[in-house]
């Protein structure tokens, strides 16, 4: 499929880095129950990365394994924060890995999906290191090598992709969350993607090609390849919603399937399945476009759908939505409408960084709790400099899109426990001023900036 559209694109994913959790240090025995633990000396480890851990109350005898992934500019306990992997595995009795990236290619904490050797089964880079990380939980934890699961957003949905095409005997399947097909980014030339031919809109190959390059990745392969689960927002500019389609080119290629689905439903309001199934009936790829959505996925819920694609949840989605360990959402905080001010004295940190380009930049602010009380609802001020007008967002309303903006949290980050904080960020065209705003004030109060 030929992308027409060229967009000045970045990975930067809103999952905060700082403050997101208080690690353990490394482990001689299983992490302690319901905690996230940090493993400091899990094995080879190429690509420099960090490991954390995450073991609930109950898990079965020889627990399935799910790897979750998270954006640039994320970490695994960010991830662990923000998404709702680990309260399904409350549910389900599962263990979830969270690898830390370390790789900056322009952005900072980007899984490597770029270099050779990322690209080649045991070359090296990101790829081993979490196969270092599998490996740890399956003797530590007595993991089931028979169900591992790979899952991520943005950057981690890439190097979902990836992981899945260079290690097939590992993975049962994977669910990607607005990520590209496997070898996308040629090089580390074509990285970051705003000016990458990737996500730029100059990709041009046919499923046979996107197919072959799974194939070369672990040449030989005969063998059940993982079942893959595709997600995609339709106004996601950042990594452009066209590329949802070459994955699915992709990956039907390399299953033998067409590319017309066997099947096309509404599970929820706004989004559209599609599935392709085999002779027999099983599903190998799916693929869920959710309307209006931009980079800001998974969502509520979205999470579920991936564990019931793994086979983890005794075969039905959770009816209701999960909480996150450490960060329940409150039943009063609506977007818009904070129901409590920040703690007593200084309350608040914000942390901004941006990253620019030409006449395009990105923003990635983190916003922590440094009181004594729940935040239940938020409302963060701010001025952007004049030439400024944002264009996207993630994890939060932004209004107006330029001069003095109010970022308002969304329905699954309102609340903000002492310690703890909320990631957001946003893309935005500038005129030559590139520079952030001078001061924040949260729910009316001024806060201290790092």
């Amino acid at each position: 499929m030929r992308i027409n559209r060229t967009v000045f694109a970045c990975l930067a994913t809103a999952v905060a880095v700082a403050g997101l959790a208080v690690v353990a240090p490394a482990m001689t025995r299983p992490a302690a129950a319901a905690s996230l633990t940090e493993v400091t000396s899990f094995g080879s480890n190429p690509g420099n990365m960090r490991m954390h851990v995450y073991v609930p109350n109950s898990t079965q005898a020889n627990p399935a394994i799910v790897v979750a992934m998270h954006g640039c500019g994320g970490s695994g306990p960010g991830f662990y924060s923000s998404s709702e992997f680990a309260s399904l595995a409350d549910r389900y009795g599962f263990i979830v890995i969270y690898p830390t990236a370390t790789q900056q290619a322009g952005f900072g904490n980007c899984f490597d999906t770029w270099s050779d050797a990322a690209k080649h089964r045991d070359g090296g880079s990101d790829p081993v290191s979490i196969m270092s990380m599998i490996t740890y939980a399956e003797r530590q934890y007595r993991g089931d090598p028979n169900r591992v699961y790979a899952t991520g957003s943005s950057s981690g949905g890439m190097m979902t992709n990836e992981m899945l095409a260079l290690y097939p005997d590992v993975f049962k399947a994977g669910a990607a969350f607005m990520g590209v097909p496997f070898n996308c980014f040629a090089n580390a030339a074509d990285y970051p993607p705003g000016s990458s031919k990737c996500t730029g809109g100059n990709m041009d190959r046919t499923p046979q090609q996107w197919g072959d390059a799974v194939r070369q990745a672990y040449p030989g392969y005969t063998r059940t390849r993982p079942r893959v689960q595709l997600w995609h927002g339709t106004a996601d500019t950042l990594v452009p919603y066209q590329l949802l389609q070459e994955e699915i080119e992709q990956w039907t290629n390399v299953f033998g399937l067409s590319q017309t689905p066997t099947s096309t439903d509404t599970p929820q309001s706004g989004w559209t399945r599609r599935r392709f199934a085999d002779s027999a009936g099983t599903v190998r790829v799916e693929a869920i476009s959710v309307s209006g959505a931009g980079h800001s996925l998974p969502m509520s819920g979205m999470a579920g759908y991936a564990i019931a694609f793994f086979g983890l949840d005794r075969g039905t989605p959770p009816t209701s939505t999960p909480t996150t360990p450490g960060t329940p959402p409150s039943a009063t905080a609506t977007p818009g409408q904070p129901s409590s001010p920040p703690a007593n004295g200084s309350g608040c940190r914000i942390t901004y960084t941006t990253n620019a380009w030409n006449t395009g930049l990105t923003a990635s602010i983190s916003i922590a709790n440094t009181g004594s009380s729940t935040i239940n609802g938020w409302s963060l001020v701010f001025t952007l400099p004049g030439g400024q007008t944002i264009t996207s967002g993630w994890n939060a309303t932004y209004s107006p899109t330029s001069g003095q903006v109010t970022a308002r949290n969304v329905s699954y980050n309102g609340t903000i426990a002492p310690g703890g904080s909320v990631g957001i960020g946003f893309q935005a065209t500038h005129t030559g001023n590139a520079g952030g705003p001078t001061s924040f004030t949260l729910n009316g109060q001024a806060c201290s900036t790092a």
